[in-house]
């Protein structure tokens, strides 16, 4: 059994960057909330853990256009019975009945025991270093960690306490990445927005850097034809897709860029056209 349980574990993480102009150029709000829509979906199918949005600044209403889209796509990921709480009514939101559900690992319903939920910190009077929290169950959780209101939060539940018929659930805060580390279960992805090129590969969540860099363009190497033998085994992976502009355009409009004249293929470990004809 403790096999399996090493089997389950997740060994590494995929990122992927999304310039914020592929939704300045979708004609109207409601093409912009379903091409989210279907990010969101396919980012939930290939088990992304982090999305991060390049600012690229193609108008004047560029930020804007980015809001929008960090708005959505976090609302998407986040569980339904959270959704009230953590976001308020919004105009960039009008529209979010359009998208379909993301339907996650971690977006549970209300009967249905799982070791993990995600929660918000309720506004509950409480008399030690403890907090309630709302997990989506007929019942709140106690959990061990003082934490301000409208926190969200992973939580390690007791079993005993969701089994047992006891007055309130009991469990521990833990990682954002535990569920999927620890128990190899998907658990949503994190988003992170850039201004500038640089701060892509410096500031990483993970605290490390990523080690398998991926750019695509259509200048770029077939894919089919990529010989990946040479980079087998990785701990954090980063795809990188370009905008209306390309990655090329993406690095020529960077003013921060300080490396700009660098050979772009040369940033990557592979450099593929993923859209061959």
């Amino acid at each position: 059994k403790q096999e399996e349980k090493e089997d389950n574990k997740i060994k590494y993480t995929l990122s992927i960057l999304l310039p914020s102009s592929i939704v300045d150029n979708a004609q109207s709000k409601e093409l912009r909330t379903y091409l989210i829509g279907q990010l969101a979906r396919t980012i939930g199918i290939f088990k992304i853990s982090e999305v991060i949005i390049f600012h690229d600044k193609l108008k004047e209403n560029s930020t804007d256009y980015l809001n929008f889209f960090v708005k959505n796509i976090q609302y998407l990921e986040t569980p339904q019975y959270l959704r009230k709480t953590l976001f308020p009514m919004s105009e960039d939101l009008i529209n979010s009945g359009l998208m379909n559900p993301l339907d996650a690992s971690h977006h549970l319903r209300i009967d249905e025991w799982c070791p993990y939920r995600e929660g918000c910190v309720l506004n509950r009077p409480v008399s030690g270093d403890y907090s309630w929290v709302n997990i989506g169950l007929r019942k709140d959780c106690k959990i061990n960690r003082k934490l301000p209101e409208k926190t969200r939060v992973t939580v390690k539940l007791n079993e005993k306490s969701f089994k047992d018929k006891c007055k309130f659930y009991t469990g521990t805060a833990v990682s954002l990445r535990e569920p999927f580390e620890k128990a190899g279960i998907y658990w949503g992805y994190v988003v992170r927005v850039c201004e500038k090129w640089d701060e892509i590969f410096n500031d990483s969540i993970y605290g490390e850097k990523y080690d398998f860099i991926i750019g695509t363009s259509d200048k770029g190497e077939n894919y089919q034809k990529a010989n990946f033998t040479k980079k087998k085994d990785f701990k954090h992976c980063l795809i990188v897709f370009g905008g209306i502009q390309g990655i090329e355009g993406m690095l020529e409009d960077d003013e921060h860029n300080v490396n700009s004249r660098t050979n772009v293929r040369d940033r990557f470990d592979r450099y593929l056209n993923t859209c061959m004809g």
